[in-house]
């Protein structure tokens, strides 16, 4: 009885959204980074059937080429489908004394962060997030680092200002 009870209290929880997402842009942003990352492996793979042709590798050696030929095609399969599943199970809230952030596709994380642990927090953008005005944002602790991917510009930037404000106020009020 008490298993399920607090079963079913993890499950309320765990559906819990809090109050800020990421950039409507990240499904484009994420799409196209794996896209690139998908030619990229093609393109090896592509290489070296070439090779298995041209030095007459062993036959085991072409399976071994047609298996990674095919977790190659479900992997780019998984990268476009991903990217969406990741946009609506991401969402991170803050107040003076927590960072807290939800997010996972297959396995959900809560993670919450306290102010006075942060050590630093910058702001990451490739030239992907750039064209579409977006950035991470990388927090790290002693013992860890965490990073909000793809935010709206201004508001990495704002986001960014009152972590470190806050984590710096917590630090001199102690």
């Amino acid at each position: 009885m008490l298993n399920t009870i607090f079963h079913k209290e993890l499950l309320e929880v765990s559906d819990i959204k809090l109050e800020n997402q990421l950039s409507p842009a990240f499904p484009k942003i994420r799409i196209i980074s794996e896209s690139i990352s998908n030619i990229i492996g093609f393109l090896v793979l592509g290489l070296l059937f070439w090779l298995n042709y041209y030095f007459s590798w062993p036959n085991w050696a072409f399976w071994i080429l047609i298996a990674l030929f095919a977790f190659a095609i479900l992997g780019a399969i998984w990268s476009f489908i991903e990217p969406h599943l990741n946009y609506r199970n991401w969402s991170y809230q803050f107040d003076d004394e927590y960072l807290q952030m939800r997010y996972g596709v297959l396995t959900k994380e809560w993670v919450t962060v306290p102010m006075t642990k942060i050590q630093s927090v910058s702001t990451i953008q490739g030239p992907i997030l750039k064209k579409y005005h977006a950035s991470s944002i990388k927090i790290e602790t002693m013992g860890s680092s965490h990073t909000i991917p793809a935010l709206e510009e201004g508001i990495a930037l704002e986001l960014r200002e009152r972590l470190a404000d806050y984590a710096k106020l917590k630090e001199v009020d102690e």
